[in-house]
């Protein structure tokens, strides 16, 4: 049995449980820091396994499975799959009171100094656009420290909604830097970079749609791209993975955008069906996973591909949630002892380089200092609405923010619907820390220049 198949036992384990990882190793080995230690890659002998084993079917009253059996892929409610089936008003009122998306993208932009890129344009790739606000300000710094440079800029996006919000940004980018080509795509994170499926099948059925807009004004890109909603309504489908619960598209598409009249200058850079590459000077990879997501499965499905499609010279920047904050003390008084960051920026980087193995001895993995990595956002409330009696909207907004964050299931969160104490205990929070903050912590992985 593989590592990441005894953690993913493990971990679903202590979650069901509400069991914190050190207590279950110190509870089956008299050792703390098992779960650590597996996943850095560590083998544990066949009697810790059958003990692993035994105490999760003692505990659970199930027989334990055949050693050597593979654990079967996660099952998941697709209802409870935070980033795709999050609600809708949650993640708006989250996204209109809190900084978090402006300081993320002052937070990328400070890499751009650190860029070399090489002719034809540079290169972005933005590992979960989301509404594209994130993305749409980093092209706006990358346009005043490269004016005169092409851009090809490339978004991965599941979610129909999102995919529209983004496009309603992008008349204004193209109007202000023309020399742009805007992909945006549907697929995997071990595929999007690449616009490549891995399935032959997902290959032969993949959808390429190019627009060339017309004109030479915001209003009539925005008039072209309005047209694109029949288009994306019929084919920017997802459905459910039988194997994980997880979504996934029903068919790779791949939406490439430019100015007509910059076509032949792009025409080197617009990707087509059997000329694509990767080779980016910077990936966003800005909250690509969910916060209780296993340290492997974020390195082996997500950071590691990211790594691999970075061009020498190229910066890959994560950035994740970090905890430690006013947000998580208003979590912890409802819920005590929940802490939804327990993947810390170090644990993850030893763990894609772990998986990368020889393909990244050429990459640097830089955690940075706390001073450096970690940095805050505020939730943008009015100075009386936090120091005198808190009425119910802040205070609302507040504990949305907060379960946002944390990533807290619908569910839990239905059966604090009708408790005061949870808008109580945000009030007390606020009042304690005269206001709201959170923490995000990044890090970065570069390719060294030939």
């Amino acid at each position: 049995m593989k590592n990441d198949q005894i953690l993913s036992q493990i971990t679903e384990f202590c979650r069901h449980s509400d069991m914190a990882e050190t207590t279950f190793g110190r509870r089956v080995v008299n050792d703390g820091k098992l779960v650590h230690r597996l996943r850095e890659g560590k083998r544990i002998t066949i009697d810790t396994l059958d003990r692993i084993n035994a105490y999760i079917a003692a505990s659970t009253g199930a027989l334990p499975p055949p050693r050597g059996l593979d654990v079967p892929p996660e099952k998941r409610d697709p209802r409870g799959n935070f980033r795709f089936f999050e609600n809708r008003q949650k993640y708006l009122l989250f996204v209109h009171t809190c900084s978090e998306k402006r300081v993320i993208a002052e937070r990328v932009a400070l890499e751009l100094s650190s860029l070399h890129p090489r002719p034809p344009a540079l290169r972005v790739f933005d590992a979960g656009v989301g509404d594209g606000t994130v993305l749409a300000r980093v092209m706006r710094s990358m346009h005043g420290r490269f004016p005169h440079m092409p851009f090809y800029i490339a978004g991965k996006e599941l979610s129909l909604e999102d995919v529209r919000l983004t496009l309603d940004k992008v008349p204004d980018r193209l109007f202000e830097h023309p020399a742009t080509v805007v992909v945006l795509t549907n697929m995997h994170y071990a595929e999007a970079p690449w616009l490549t499926p891995a399935s032959p099948t997902a290959a032969a059925g993949m959808l390429w749609h190019e627009v060339a807009l017309r004109g030479a004004s915001s209003g009539e890109f925005e008039t072209q791209i309005a047209e694109l909603g029949p288009f994306l309504e019929q084919n920017w489908r997802a459905g459910i993975s039988p194997k994980s619960g997880m979504p996934i598209y029903e068919r790779p598409v791949a939406l490439v955008v430019y100015r007509e009249d910059h076509r032949f200058l792009l025409d080197s850079i617009i990707p087509r069906a059997g000329r694509t590459e990767a080779n980016f000077d910077l990936v966003i990879a800005s909250q690509p996973y969910r916060a209780k997501s296993s340290v492997n499965f974020r390195a082996k499905r997500i950071i590691a591909p990211l790594a691999r499609a970075l061009r020498a010279g190229g910066r890959l920047i994560g950035i994740h949630s970090h905890g430690h904050d006013p947000g998580l003390e208003i979590i912890q008084s409802v819920w005590p002892g929940e802490n939804p960051f327990a993947v810390s920026r170090h644990e993850l980087l030893r763990a894609v380089k772990y998986e990368l193995g020889s393909a990244g001895r050429d990459l640097n993995f830089n955690a940075y200092a706390d001073n450096r990595s970690i940095f805050r956002y505020d939730m943008e409330a009015l100075p009386n609405e936090v120091t005198g009696s808190i009425g119910t909207s802040t205070a609302f907004a507040a504990w949305n923010a907060a379960v946002y964050v944390a990533q807290i299931e619908d569910d839990r969160l239905t059966e604090m619907t009708e408790n005061s104490r949870t808008l109580d205990a945000t009030r007390e929070v606020l009042r304690k820390h005269n206001g709201l903050w959170f923490y995000d912590e990044s890090y970065v992985i570069s390719r060294r220049r030939d």
